[in-house]
């Protein structure tokens, strides 16, 4: 369930199901009615399993930095709805929303599709009506078959690949990066981070059907430690920037930065831009994002790290951050994640967690996670506001992680204290 969405829906009786059904052709046939609004943009397309939400705001800093006017869709929100949609780091308004339910409910999409469908669709007249010079579009699941896969890009980003959305993707290395490679379209290139082998060939021999060429993270394009900070080049020497230092930590952003950056040389020579070597510092530097090793108070920390490849990036972050220190972890995780797999990363750095129930139809209950953590101290935390509060007045190092839908509860409740 999206937060909100329902109240729109309500007020505008346009209905729409809460399900997922991969396929185009719904989607397909509702923006038709509405003059292909999709078709009057100029996007950059993003899927893969960890690392997009990065990524576009890496780019996103980068194209603001530009003089561009930049809208982004990006899932799940953090509060609510009006997050998912931004224009100029701006939530849709509600008189925004409202505005685009009106065209939907004129065009007479009640009861054609999915939650997610009918949001992809309000995505793309907002960003009309807003009059974006880039829209940046996160994919919700997979890429082939989902709803954000009927734009054609200037670039396609793919970050990374790992298993993740089995019963709709596959089970597969192999299965998921089909779906993933899915956005890659006709003669538009597709810059790609560090992705198993099996998922790179696929990759490759989609981009060589679809005539398009592949920008690889280590082959094409690299990152280097300097003591000034990072250094980016081509491979063939014809861009180089020194002096990046990102506010973003962990090694992994530092591959997110370098994909935003190579991704961007697509978005000005197809805008005709002239790039910015210092445009590109100020705006690595001002990249943030909500959810990602995020201090929300001190010596408190939200990172959405909901899968196993994600869980292990928190835990090098950890490492190289509070080297030695004691950490703790409130969890709550989704019932169909791969929790032993998460925990057991988790517990390579503490010994410390505290389970909780979150608002999700899909959260596993915190006594089943209980059960399945080696942890020797576990605990199930019934009051984890008071808890974080305490914690952060003694200034003990507290991670919340496992869902970011746990994180926007997490959010939601600590703004009340």
């Amino acid at each position: 369930m999206i937060p909100k969405l329902n109240s729109y829906k309500e007020k505008w009786n346009v209905q729409s199901d809460d399900v997922i059904k991969p396929g185009l052709t719904a989607i397909q046939e509702a923006l038709a009615r509405l003059d292909n609004p999709e078709n009057k943009l100029q996007v950059v397309h993003l899927a893969g399993t960890n690392g997009k939400g990065s990524t576009l705001t890496f780019l996103e800093s980068i194209a603001k930095e530009h003089g561009l006017r930049v809208g982004k869709f990006m899932s799940p929100c953090i509060l609510d709805v009006h997050d998912q949609i931004q224009v100029e780091g701006q939530a849709i308004t509600e008189a925004e929303m409202n505005h685009v339910f009106q065209q939907m409910q004129a065009a007479g999409l009640s009861g054609k599709l999915t939650d997610f469908e009918l949001l992809t669709v309000a995505v793309f007249l907002h960003f009309v009506a807003s009059d974006v010079d880039i829209a940046l579009i996160e994919a919700g699941m997979g890429g082939l078959l989902d709803s954000t896969n009927v734009v054609t890009p200037i670039v396609s980003i793919i970050p990374s690949i790992a298993l993740e959305h089995t019963n709709f993707l596959g089970n597969t290395i192999e299965s998921i990066t089909h779906h993933k490679a899915g956005i890659i379209k006709p003669y538009r290139p597709v810059v790609i981070g560090d992705l198993p082998l099996e998922a790179k060939n696929i990759v490759y021999q989609e981009a060589q059907k679809q005539h398009s060429s592949v920008l690889e993270l280590n082959h094409h394009f690299y990152i280097e430690q300097k003591n000034d900070g990072e250094s980016y080049m081509h491979n063939d020497n014809s861009f180089h920037i020194t002096k990046l230092t990102r506010t973003m930590k962990g090694a992994h952003q530092g591959n997110n930065m370098a994909l935003a950056i190579t991704a961007f040389f697509e978005v000005a020579t197809a805008l005709e831009l002239q790039l910015s070597k210092e445009a590109i510092q100020k705006a690595v530097k001002n990249a943030t994002i909500l959810g990602r090793f995020e201090e929300i108070m001190p010596y408190i920390f939200l990172d959405g790290a909901h899968n196993p490849a994600s869980a292990e990036k928190l835990i090098e972050t950890i490492k190289h951050e509070f080297p030695g220190e004691q950490i703790t972890f409130v969890i709550g995780i989704l019932a169909d994640k791969a929790v032993t797999e998460i925990l057991q990363q988790f517990e390579q750095v503490s010994d410390y967690f505290y389970f909780v129930d979150f608002n999700n139809p899909r959260a596993m209950a915190a006594h089943y996670m209980l059960e399945l953590s080696n942890a020797s101290h576990k605990v199930v935390l019934e009051d984890y506001v008071q808890f974080l509060k305490l914690q952060s007045e003694n200034k003990s190092r507290t991670i919340v992680s496992g869902s970011l839908y746990l994180l926007t509860e997490v959010r939601s409740r600590l703004k009340n204290i």
